[in-house]
């Protein structure tokens, strides 16, 4: 291992499966090769709990559909140096969007009331602040760079963070499309 030091990398999902964050995972032995050179310091896959503030770089998966996104965005861009737009539900809304078309209500009763098995009602409790529209992460906060993918394959997301890593400024489109 060499003497260089470490970047700091934070990583979060916000309405969206976890799918890019699988491929993260996906990365297999070469996670042991990342950790040489860079430390996670806040992440669902870490049991830290708090982003500290001059965080290299941030990863976000998922649209911003609820307060608790938004804030959690707000918070990534705050304190990381450069911010990673990560799949298609971050880059353009994808899934999470498909209720824009709908009205929160009709949205509400066709999840809790018209599908439900048994005891058919919203709940009071436990349920975030839908905004009124899901967005990509860049309609909420500035973003350095989008990897399209549904979600991006573990190669894509090597790629870049090995260039970022090395001082480059990747193109993820030679390695990802939307939906694949």
């Amino acid at each position: 291992m060499s003497g260089a030091p470490k970047i700091t990398l934070a990583t979060a999902w916000l309405d969206g499966c976890s799918g890019c964050h699988m491929s993260f995972l996906d990365l297999d032995e070469r996670l042991i090769e990342l950790a040489e050179k860079v430390t996670i310091v806040y992440s669902p896959i870490v049991d830290t709990k708090e982003l500290p503030a001059g965080t290299d770089v941030g990863i976000l998966e998922g649209s911003v559909s609820t307060e608790e996104d938004l804030h959690k965005a707000r918070m990534f861009r705050e304190r990381c140096k450069f911010l990673i737009s990560l799949g298609d539900c971050a880059v353009s809304g994808n899934v999470p969007s498909m209720r824009n078309t709908y009205d929160l209500d009709d949205v509400f009763d066709r999840a809790f009331i018209e599908n439900a098995q048994a005891q058919p009602q919203r709940p009071s409790e436990s349920l975030p602040t839908l905004l009124d529209t899901a967005i990509p992460i860049h309609h909420a906060v500035a973003v350095d760079l989008f990897v399209q993918g549904c979600p991006p394959p573990a190669d894509a997301i090597w790629f870049v963070l090995t260039e970022l890593l090395a001082g480059r400024t990747p193109d993820p489109t030679q390695v990802t499309r939307f939906g694949a």
